[in-house]
């Protein structure tokens, strides 16, 4: 995908201390970020969502982890972070249930890390449910309940809205964000991870004030 051999070059860049900007990013709709035609709902009222759609399996998304995962948790109280897993078919949608089924158990936060250090640093596949119990067992989740979880009929449905909302959000690649599902921009368009947040930092002022 062309957005993944943006952002390839992009990260490795940014990793080496060579795309830090002072000054904000200038925000252009049709190159910065796109502005969707039909905007998605958000999934709690009255928040800015931003979302940030990503893959276990994919490099990118797990060199963007350093830069994200702090600036999410600082976020004020009026915005919503969430991920959705994009699911393109094989172990795209394998290692998105693996996160659905996380998520639903409560401990995605606890245990996301270590998946993505498994895929990306152990080479673990983690695309066969036993494959996966197996391994959150390591981290303190019950294997069983892991299992029921992921086959469950709940998980099945969540699975269809994170397809249908990726469609939506016309994403072709990852990572991939979406604020207030409105404007959808990746490392791609804006220039670095760090400029990703810039500009999602923008919008999320550019979405408040609008209120």
């Amino acid at each position: 995908m062309r957005n993944l051999i943006l952002s390839a070059a992009l990260v490795t860049v940014s990793l080496f201390g060579m795309t830090a900007q002072a000054a904000d990013v200038p925000l252009e709709a049709g190159k910065t970020y796109v502005e969707l035609a039909n905007p998605v709902p958000v999934s709690v009222p009255g928040k800015i969502e931003v979302v940030e759609l990503f893959w276990y399996g994919c490099p990118h998304c797990y060199a963007f982890e350093p830069t994200i995962n702090p600036w999410a948790e600082k976020l004020p109280s009026d915005v919503n972070f969430k991920r959705i897993p994009a699911m393109f078919g094989g172990p795209w949608d394998a290692h998105g249930q693996l996160f659905l089924t996380l998520e639903a158990m409560g401990v995605e936060q606890k245990v996301h890390n270590a998946v993505f250090n498994a895929i990306q640093k152990e080479g673990k596949r983690l695309t066969k449910p036993d494959e996966m119990a197996d391994f959150v067992a390591t981290q303190g989740v019950d294997k069983d309940k892991f299992l029921a979880t992921y086959n469950s009929f709940a998980i099945q449905g969540q699975i269809k809205q994170a397809k249908e909302l990726a469609q939506k959000y016309g994403v072709q690649g990852v990572p991939t964000m979406i604020v207030n599902g409105k404007y959808r921009f990746d490392l791609g368009t804006t220039g670095g991870p760090e400029q990703t947040l810039n500009v999602a930092d923008q919008l999320i002022a550019k979405e408040r004030a609008a209120k």
